[in-house]
């Protein structure tokens, strides 16, 4: 229970994080995006479930307030978290490389995806421009920023993890 409720305080704070603050640390127009670096590490964290619902609402919530349609970024986040949590079982917590690898990747194909639903429909074909002007800055922005974020989140983890056991513990 604590770790729901701990996963949806951070999915939210990140959310008013991302669409405030975090703009001021933009360069060249673009920011990281700590959503996926959140999805990311609570699959590698605590498993493919947990990563798909992370994904999923913080990705609902996106589509709520900034979406043209409902569902398109939950669906994105939802098959971020699950695929990302393929690497659970097989993850050592303290290494930092895979995290910070997969946020970029999947960066990387978040934002391919969304161009080619989003402008290549709108026959936008500057798909150069756009990979060299947004999705490579992004994705590389988001990797520095996932060492700082996984490493918050992963001390964050540990303490819930704590709790619970002690709680466990109790009865």
């Amino acid at each position: 229970m604590l770790n729901a409720v701990v996963t949806a305080l951070v999915i939210i704070i990140n959310f008013i994080l991302q669409s405030t603050v975090l703009r001021l640390i933009e360069i060249r127009g673009v920011i990281p995006d700590t959503m996926i670096i959140i999805t990311v590490s609570y699959a590698l964290l605590r498993g493919q479930d947990t990563g798909a619902a992370a994904g999923f609402f913080g990705g609902l919530l996106y589509d709520i307030f900034f979406g043209s349609s409902l569902g398109f970024y939950a669906l994105m986040g939802f098959l971020t978290g699950y695929l990302a949590g393929i690497c659970h079982r097989n993850f050592y917590r303290e290494n930092f490389i895979l995290p910070v690898t997969l946020s970029v990747v999947a960066n990387l194909l978040t934002g391919l995806v969304i161009f080619f639903t989003g402008f290549l429909l709108n026959n936008n074909y500057d798909v150069l421009y756009y990979l060299i002007g947004v999705i490579i800055p992004q994705s590389v922005y988001t990797g520095v920023a996932a060492i700082v974020v996984y490493r918050l989140l992963y001390s964050v983890n540990n303490r819930v993890e704590k709790k619970e056991k002690e709680h466990r513990r109790l009865f």
